[in-house]
């Protein structure tokens, strides 16, 4: 195990609407789903926790779920709802679209903590907080800051967050691959992805 103190917090309550509802996590690449891929990397970790609002398409895998504790406040109350149920110091977050997070950005990140409770990536101006480190004892200082449903800059700001620039991810990963996910049918054929069985549902316009 690599990293003792730590969760990997896979974030997969986005409606998808844009995939017709489709849920990301069984978007498959080389024979297996988003989420395999992701449990694969969960070895390295102390536990695996799947942040699901809509956790039935998830059943057939054994992975400990957990919904938002504050509703309606997109990817920030996800992360929220994975420290809130973090039984390790930290929680790794990663975005169950993202289907080429590398093993060596995921370090980069950890190794990067130090006296900072939050980390993330930095690439053309703009946070990438679904490829992130969190402390877990942040919860608490989390859930008063969403009542505004802020943007994660601003809760980085509140919270005195680390970002590492571009260049630190280019070092371990060129292309950027770890960064990239899926938001429309566009990027499921740019990236040979296979839908999921039974979707895009007919007539759904997808």
């Amino acid at each position: 195990m690599d990293f003792p103190d730590v969760t990997l917090a896979i974030i997969a309550g986005g409606k998808a609407s844009r995939l017709g509802g489709a849920p990301k996590g069984l978007l498959r690449l080389g024979g297996r789903t988003l989420l395999e891929r992701h449990l694969a990397l969960g070895a390295r970790f102390a536990d695996v926790l799947l942040v699901a609002n809509d956790p039935a398409p998830y059943r057939s895998y054994e992975v400990r779920t957990a919904e938002d504790l504050v509703p309606g406040k997109g990817a920030p109350g996800g992360v929220h709802a994975a420290l809130a149920s973090s039984r390790t110091p930290w929680i790794l977050a990663m975005a169950v679209d993202m289907p080429f997070v590398r093993a060596e950005a995921v370090r980069l990140l950890l190794d990067a903590r130090g006296s900072s409770r939050l980390v993330c990536f930095e690439r053309d101006g703009h946070l990438e907080p679904l490829l992130g480190a969190y402390a877990a004892s942040l919860a608490a200082q989390w859930a008063p800051l969403l009542a505004e449903a802020p943007p994660f800059r601003k809760i980085f700001s509140a919270l005195g967050g680390r970002t590492l620039p571009e260049g630190a991810l280019r070092a371990v990963d060129p292309a950027l691959e770890s960064l990239a996910n899926v938001n429309s049918p566009e990027d499921v054929a740019r990236f040979a992805l296979e839908w999921p069985l039974g979707w895009p549902p007919a007539g759904s316009g997808v």
